[in-house]
């Protein structure tokens, strides 16, 4: 990568590891003005007569003049992220929003409501909050900011509510689905390119998610079979004195690999597995922001030969056409800023989870 190799032909002093030059390289690249800092912490479990649910500290930290204070703590649990995430997809029907980890994630791999399960989904909520804060339009939604303000209470008194203008705008989009009937006749070149794209990149994708829990599943095994290996040698030494140091030292070696074979399960689980399966997440909403695209596009479609069929309503059809010409260039604009935006976080992001898998196999066969 270009950019890669320019930084560190400017920068002598730096390290010479390829996940700091990333690091180095990302720090670079963001903005020095960041005026919206939110923290997800502190789960927390509640036991009620109906049901048992987490709810996670949301600490906000801002400058901005439209916030009433300077910081704010309220409790979330998951139900109210989902609302959040319901209520962005709503208002912005051809925006990316960011996905959020399923109702059971990492399947047959952690137990519900264990520490690990709780941990992996707290960060997975953190990232949420601070990729829609780092967004240029997402971070400015009224909703999001009644989310990371508003006491329980508050939040549900305005769940209550009915929906606001743009989310009746966005139920519309969903409802004109039914109404289009097969391809897009006048879809751009750019949007049949960036499906296209999507295709190919929801394969690969899946395929390296499904190899990835392959790996440490079997890593996994290898380790448990290996903690039992040690111990054998230890006990055998006891009954042969001939070669006692021998089997010792063996048992030692074991113990080693172990240990090095645990950190790199810690460092699969924790780096490569979210990643890869947050861009699985990813590339399903990226699939339904364009088909709501075209959605769009089908209605002004659908218009424009109602138009041609019924000539005496022309001066009608002709208002409604124009306004349907404003919403598919708005949508067409905020979708191409956004996958711009998007396909540059998941290069870097996939260059800095690659980078640092191959460090920790490195460490790992040196150990």
């Amino acid at each position: 990568d270009t950019s890669l190799a320019e930084v560190n032909s400017f920068s002598p002093s730096m390290p010479i590891s390829p996940s700091s030059m990333i690091n180095q390289y990302k720090f670079e690249d963001e903005p020095e003005l960041r005026d919206l800092f939110i923290t997800v912490d502190d789960p927390e479990s509640h036991i009620t007569a109906i049901e048992t649910f987490i709810t996670y500290r949301v600490v906000t930290k801002t400058s901005r003049g439209e916030f009433d204070s300077s910081e704010y703590e309220v409790r979330r649990r998951y139900q109210d992220f989902l609302w959040l995430k319901s209520k962005l997809e709503a208002a912005h029907p051809t925006l990316i929003i960011p996905p959020l980890p399923e109702k059971f994630i990492m399947k047959g791999m952690v137990e519900r409501f264990s520490d690990e399960f709780i941990d992996t989904r707290r960060k997975a909520l953190h990232k949420f909050l601070n990729r829609i804060a780092d967004h240029p339009t997402l971070t400015f939604n009224e909703d999001f900011k009644i989310f990371l303000t508003a006491q329980a209470w508050e939040l549900s008194s305005h769940k209550k509510q009915g929906p606001g203008l743009l989310s009746r705008m966005g139920q519309t989009v969903r409802a004109v689905a039914s109404s289009v009937r097969g391809g897009v006749k006048n879809r751009p070149e750019t949007f049949t390119e960036m499906n296209d794209y999507m295709e190919t990149f929801s394969q690969k994708i899946n395929v390296l998610d499904k190899i990835a829990h392959r790996i440490y599943k079997e890593e996994r095994e290898y380790f448990n079979e290996m903690k039992e290996y040690g111990p054998i040698h230890t006990l055998w030494s006891a009954s042969e004195e001939d070669i006692a140091d021998s089997l010792k030292g063996v048992a030692s070696c074991i113990d080693k690999c172990c240990k090095a074979t645990e950190k790199r399960m810690a460092g699969l689980s924790e780096n490569l597995l979210p990643i890869l399966h947050e861009y699985v997440l990813y590339s399903e909403i990226l699939m339904g922001v364009l088909k709501r695209r075209d959605q769009i596009q089908g209605e002004l479609d659908s218009k424009v030969d109602a138009l041609a069929n019924k000539k005496p309503e022309k001066d009608l059809f002709s208002e409604e056409i124009g306004k349907l010409e404003d919403k598919v260039e708005c949508a067409n604009n905020a979708l191409k800023a956004d996958w711009d935006r998007w396909k540059q976080n998941m290069q870097c992001d996939m260059r800095s989870t690659f980078t640092n898998v191959a460090e920790n196999n490195l460490r790992y066969y040196e150990e």
